[in-house]
């Protein structure tokens, strides 16, 4: 009861002071690199309803220990009741966004577990048992597991008053939806026709927004009205400013194609996608600050506490890392930081793709450490260059013949130049590439295999850059600074 309350009256302040974010945030805080990188590989972008699934059973085994409890001494029960709260109030305050007055929520639900538990204790206690009525042990019975079950009934329906009532208070995704995007000041390129290899099970080269993958620390999407939005800059910089969304609105935006990767994405993984993006380009709101002498670090905040570390050289160049407000046309899905974000070619994610952005601060790597940072992961997180395989798929059993492959394959900044695949043993042969978009997006590929005799088969694929570097083959794990190796699959030709 204590968690159901806190949570129906939670959707009246922050979205921190529900326990249940509360709760899973801080225990991503905590977790170590190792378990993170595990729990992804497991269950990908569903990692945090797996979470959310282990808190509800650790809290409805903790319930009924503490009803056991309750039984033998009321006073323990409710010390434990309190303790328990405490440790939700404390991880309540602890997150960026959340005030003072967020605690409400965890008291009004800390009193209302306190009153129900005294009720079923006093219930229990006319049992058999327990300091009972002489002659009504089984109404006693019966008027204890209906209360229970009341409870019970009342919890969930407050859970599931609570989600409907945040569903019904999202007006960020109202203000999303009447957001009308202006149009780019520069626009990109027009994609050649023959970016895209027209074969069954390919991605297409544009990720659409419902498909593309989050990766982020936010257990419960920021809802941001993008006319309360600002963002500040600040640091070591001349001139602090803030800078407000009809501001940015107002400015030069461009758009350009780039490919986004997580360091957390496994040899031959899907945690890459590809999209058209609009915005302003970092390198001008930099401009405008004027970064001091000694500077090479911007630390990106966003709305829910999370940071990354993006060397200010990055920033500063001729790559188009921006300010993104649009995606494929669109603007940002909430999910993907409505309605300011950062994207930036070269780096990964956690060094560079802050979500719901609100503060840019102009620093030193010695100075200030981000969020993946402070637990163990590499402080500037260049992409690696990578390739796979995305047809035949692992395991796939083909007909005897021609056998057509293909995949992509990423190196921002320097982009694919040629690729190499390996089926068997055999030698290393050219594959075919389909057109170049940009340097800075991924690139599909094509080899057809004339075939052989029916059995099990491998494929393997290697890339090389445009300066003509070969994909390292070198076997990593994605910690502390992205995985490497090249991509090999087993398929059966029968």
């Amino acid at each position: 009861m204590l968690f159901g309350t806190a949570q129906l009256v939670s959707v009246f302040f922050s979205v921190s002071s529900s326990p249940m974010v509360a709760l899973g945030s801080t225990t991503i805080d905590f977790t170590p690199p190792w378990l993170k990188d595990l729990a992804i590989s497991l269950f990908g972008m569903n990692d945090k309803l797996v979470l959310f699934i282990c808190i509800g059973v650790v809290g409805a085994v903790v319930s009924a220990l503490l009803g056991l409890l309750a039984r033998r001494s009321y006073r323990l029960s409710a010390a434990a009741i309190i303790l328990l709260a405490a440790v939700v109030a404390v991880a309540m305050i602890s997150r960026a966004s959340t005030g003072a007055g967020d605690l409400v929520p965890i008291l009004l639900g800390t009193a209302c577990g306190l009153a129900v538990l005294k009720w079923l204790t006093v219930l229990a206690s006319r049992i058999p048992g327990g300091i009972h009525a002489p002659g009504r042990a089984g109404s006693s019975r019966r008027d204890f597991l209906l209360a229970s079950s009341v409870s019970l009934a009342a919890a969930v329906l407050a859970a599931g008053v609570a989600k409907s009532l945040t569903a019904a208070r999202n007006a960020a995704e109202a203000a999303r939806a009447a957001l009308g995007l202006p149009e780019a000041s520069r626009k990109a390129a027009p994609l050649p026709a023959a970016v895209q290899f027209p074969m069954a099970q390919m991605p297409p080269f544009i990720t659409p927004n419902q498909d593309f993958y989050r990766i982020d620390t936010a257990l419960s999407v920021p809802v941001i009205d993008p006319a309360q939005w600002s963002l500040r800059v600040h640091g070591m910089v001349e001139n602090e400013f803030t800078l407000s969304f009809e501001q940015l609105l107002a400015e030069d935006l461009v758009e350009t194609y780039l490919t986004l990767t997580c360091v957390s994405n496994p040899v031959g993984g899907d945690l890459v996608g590809n999209a058209k993006w609009l915005g302003y380009p970092l390198r001008k709101l930099l401009e405008r600050a004027v970064p001091t002498t000694g500077a090479d670090m911007v630390l990106s905040t966003s709305v829910d506490g999370f940071s990354a570390s993006t060397p200010l050289t990055v920033l500063t160049d001729d790559r188009m890392a921006l300010l993104a407000i649009g995606m494929n046309d669109e603007p940002l899905p909430l999910e993907h930081g409505f309605p300011v974000r950062m994207v930036v070619p070269g780096l990964y994610g956690y060094v560079s793709a802050t979500k719901w952005l609100v503060d840019l601060e102009v620093t030193r790597f010695q100075d200030k450490t981000a969020y993946w940072t402070t637990r163990g992961w590499s402080a500037k997180g260049p992409i690696k260059m990578s390739s796979r395989v995305d047809t035949p798929r692992p395991f796939a059993r083909l007909p005897v013949g021609e056998v057509v492959m293909g995949g992509s394959a990423w190196a921002q900044t320097s982009g694919i130049s040629r690729i190499e695949v390996q089926v068997d043993d055999g030698d290393w042969q050219e594959a075919e590439l389909a057109s170049e978009a940009s340097v800075d997006t991924w690139r599909q590929w094509r080899f057809v295999w004339p075939g052989g005799q029916p059995g099990t088969h491998t494929v393997t694929v290697r890339a090389y850059d445009g300066d003509g570097q070969l994909q390292s083959g070198q076997k990593a794990d994605p910690a502390p600074d992205g995985s490497s190796g090249w991509h090999r699959l087993q398929f059966s030709v029968e």
